[in-house]
Order: structure tokens, then C-alpha cells, then sequence
């Protein structure tokens, strides 16, 4: 099922941050959410922490894990619906997100 997002104006910034194993699950996820979810960046990264799990040997040897951070700027009314979807699809406490007001979202040119 594809939500839709009354709001097309991006005042706040959502961060996932997520195990690399499940990269592609989570990347199809949000493609198939384009109502609620415009666009996003996907940037590679390291989680190290308590509750980081440490999944190869080669992370328990750097105590840091391969993480995926995942930014998408939406409107606060998209904000629950999608945490929502992503909740009921990928239920894991692996994954963290967090949240902060965007104050300004834009290009440098308009689009062709």
C-alpha cells in the first residue's frame, strides 16, 4: 500500500540509521513509498556503541559495525505515516532513527 503525504513543504530531517545487511530491503521499502517519501541520501557509515551489534569478526576486532544512514527531508505530517510502514516492514531494534527541524530545503537552480 502506498501512502500519500498532504504536505509537499520539507520542514524536518529524518535520519535512519541501520544495519548494511539490510540495505537494499530498506532502499526498496522507501521506493515503493514515493508518496510519502520524495527523495533521500544514502550515505555509508559506522555505528559503535552499547547497543551496536557487532555482526562479523572483522567488526568485533574495530568494534564498529557497517552502517547505512539513510537522510530524507519530508513534511512533518509524512513523518508517522512512514515510520509507521517502516516499523511494520522491518521491525528490528537495530535500526535508530531521529528527527530535527529542517528549517530551509532547496535547489540552486530549477529543474529541466
Amino acid at each position: 500500500m502506498t501512502l500519500s503525504c498532504p504536505s509537499p513543504h520539507s520542514d524536518c530531517l529524518l535520519h535512519i540509521a541501520l544495519p548494511k545487511a539490510l540495505e537494499e530491503e530498506m532502499l526498496d521499502l522507501l521506493a515503493a513509498q514515493a508518496g510519502l517519501v520524495p527523495g533521500f541520501t544514502v550515505i555509508q557509515a559506522q555505528g559503535v556503541g552499547a547497543d551496536v551489534e557487532l555482526a562479523t569478526t572483522l567488526e568485533q576486532v574495530q568494534g564498529r559495525a557497517r552502517r547505512v544512514l539513510l537522510q530524507i527531508a519530508l513534511g512533518r505530517d509524512c513523518l508517522a505515516p512512514l515510520l509507521a510502514v517502516l516499523r511494520q516492514a522491518l521491525p528490528s531494534p537495530q535500526i535508530a532513527y531521529w528527527v530535527v527541524p529542517l528549517l530551509d530545503f532547496g535547489h540552486f537552480a530549477e529543474a529541466a
